[in-house]
């Protein structure tokens, strides 16, 4: 499992990041979602990797 927390704003982020974000269910500034590792959701963060903090639990 992977903790994601999104800690930087997607305000000024291209749409395709801002989409990306949204499909990882994240909204607001440290909120935080809990999602299986699998190479989906590893593409994901790599694509908006300056926007998130992720710790494996």
């Amino acid at each position: 499992m992977l903790k994601i927390t999104l800690v930087k704003s997607t305000i000024g982020a291209i749409p395709k990041h801002k989409k990306t974000i949204a499909a990882l269910g994240l909204k607001k500034t440290n909120s935080s979602v809990e999602k299986q590792d699998n190479v989906a959701i590893r593409g994901m963060i790599k694509q908006v990797r300056h926007l998130v903090k992720v710790e494996e639990i």
